[in-house]
């Protein structure tokens, strides 16, 4: 069903690579609304984004770009140092003083959240980098394939964070490879198997860094317990995949929903890819609507002026800051479709 394409489906992975992009440097502190990240996506200039977490955006966009050109890259594909630096290089090259793309040449520390003076964590020597990076690299090819994918995702995940081979970006690369492993080996859209959405939100952050720190330990200790980060991680992907289906079906409902209420108006269905942002709250782009829709400047103008006299979309801001809400023609559309949401499920809550 994921794989199937509807005429939304572009909107909802990109919507879904959006929340991944998002999450994942929020929890670096890197802030930014879902809007401004799609607007990124289609070549548009962010609303409210400053220049400093638009690099960071643009960065991992780029990653996630290339892990999603990776998914299917075919049975020759292989891992090695060439490819995690390259990665690494597309999310910190702006950063040239941090040496992207190359093993960092000094000690590192992850410093605790309560105090920034105390390091929680302390890396493996800079020295016994290459070789503990050249052990996971075979395991990532050859080691333990039989595990189920979401086992070798978390612990792809554990281990390169906790190696922590470069000097800054390494919770972003662990992330980002753990995304990787899991679309290949699970053939699934890249979009569809990440959990930096889930992991950036508030309190799963929170619980996200107390994980890593207490089945790492404070140092290097590869022999300790990783059972509770799988079990954590296992949680993340069922809420992910939980929010991802929602999605799919819920977008399902309103664009057959919103087809019917503009073609009863004497509308073309195209509209919808204009209607259907504004259905989750989104603020609707014309320039966005017109590459959705495949359509040129004066078509997209004449439709969005029509959506917005009939009442479908209500206009705000100027100039550059110009973009649309939904209107109240879209009241009646989003409570029928949203009354049938079911809440999430716990995949342990009988265990506990």
């Amino acid at each position: 069903m994921l794989r199937a394409t509807p005429r939304w489906t572009r909107q909802l992975r990109r919507n879904l690579t959006a929340r991944a992009i998002a999450g994942s440097n929020t929890i670096e502190g890197y802030a930014a609304t879902i809007d401004d990240v799609e607007a990124l996506m289609s070549g548009e200039e962010p609303l409210e984004t400053g220049e400093k977490t638009r690099a960071e955006l643009e960065g991992y966009q780029r990653g996630m770009t290339y892990i999603q050109a990776l998914a299917d890259a075919g049975d020759d594909f292989r891992y090695d140092a060439g490819l995690l630096n390259g990665l690494h290089f597309m999310l910190q090259g702006h950063h040239l003083d941090k040496r992207p793309g190359r093993w960092r040449d000094g000690p590192v520390y992850v410093t605790s959240p309560d105090d920034p003076l105390v390091p929680a964590y302390t890396a493996p020597d800079q020295a016994d980098v290459p070789a503990l990076m050249a052990e996971f690299i075979d395991w990532l090819n050859e080691g333990e394939l039989d595990i189920p994918v979401h086992v070798r995702a978390s612990m792809a995940h554990l281990n390169l964070v906790k190696i922590h081979p470069w000097k800054d970006g390494n919770g972003r690369m662990s992330r980002a490879l753990s995304t990787l492993v899991f679309s290949r080996e699970a053939l699934m859209p890249p979009e569809f198997s990440s959990i930096e959405e889930w992991l950036g939100r508030g309190q799963n952050t929170y619980a996200y860094y107390q994980i890593l720190e207490d089945v790492g330990g404070p140092r290097w200790s590869p022999g300790r317990d990783t059972r509770p980060w799988i079990r954590f991680c296992l949680t993340a992907h069922h809420r992910q995949a939980q929010q991802a289906q929602r999605r799919f079906d819920v977008m399902s409902r309103a664009w057959t929903r919103l087809a019917e209420g503009v073609e009863a108006g004497g509308l073309d269905e195209r509209v919808v890819h204009a209607l259907l942002p504004a259905f989750s709250d989104a603020k609707v782009r014309r320039t966005v609507y017109q590459q959705d829709a495949d359509l040129s400047d004066q078509q997209a103008i004449r439709d969005i002026r029509e959506l917005v006299a009939r009442g479908w979309l209500v206009p705000h801001g100027k100039a550059r800051a110009r973009h649309y809400a939904p209107g109240p023609l879209m009241d009646p559309v989003r409570d029928e479709v949203r009354q049938s949401v079911e809440p999430y499920t716990d995949p342990y809550e009988r265990e506990r």
